[in-house]
């Protein structure tokens, strides 16, 4: 499997803890940024969130200090949908309910222990449809 992978400077240790723990699992293409260097969040989120609204990528994972600012700017893409998560649960629902296609870490908040096991759920959880669907139809402007 295939994801993309990005985040600011902020979420760069995360970006490369994710990376490191799961390279034998999963192979990530990541958008940067590539360092702990102040950068504009925008540049990151906005790449990755085109490249799965272009279906390159089935899911994306994205990362800033507190996670609102790459899950703003990663849903003004059509046929994004970039969950903010924090614990298992609202992971796993962000998938069964809303058919998130992106999950979005607080890095600054975030406990790195629950980190691998949200990712798993996530890309294992699959859209559980029916009346949650034509409410993920309603969300494209």
């Amino acid at each position: 499997m295939k994801i993309v992978i990005a985040s600011d400077h902020a979420g760069f240790e995360l970006k490369e803890f994710i990376k490191e723990r799961l390279k034998n699992q999963i192979e990530f293409i990541d958008l940067g940024t590539f360092s702990s260097e102040s950068i504009d969040y925008p540049d990151f989120a906005h790449p990755l969130a085109e490249k799965i609204s272009k279906n390159e990528f089935n899911f994306g994972l994205l990362m800033c200090g507190s996670g609102n600012g790459v899950a703003m700017t990663a849903n003004k893409h059509r046929n994004v949908r970039a969950a903010l998560c924090w614990n298992e649960e609202i992971t796993r629902l962000a998938r069964l309910h809303n058919d998130a296609n992106v999950l979005v870490f607080p890095a600054r908040f975030i406990d790195y222990n629950i980190v691998i096991p949200m990712i798993e759920l996530f890309i294992s959880t699959p859209f559980e449809g029916g009346r949650h669907a034509k409410r993920v139809d309603k969300i494209n402007l």
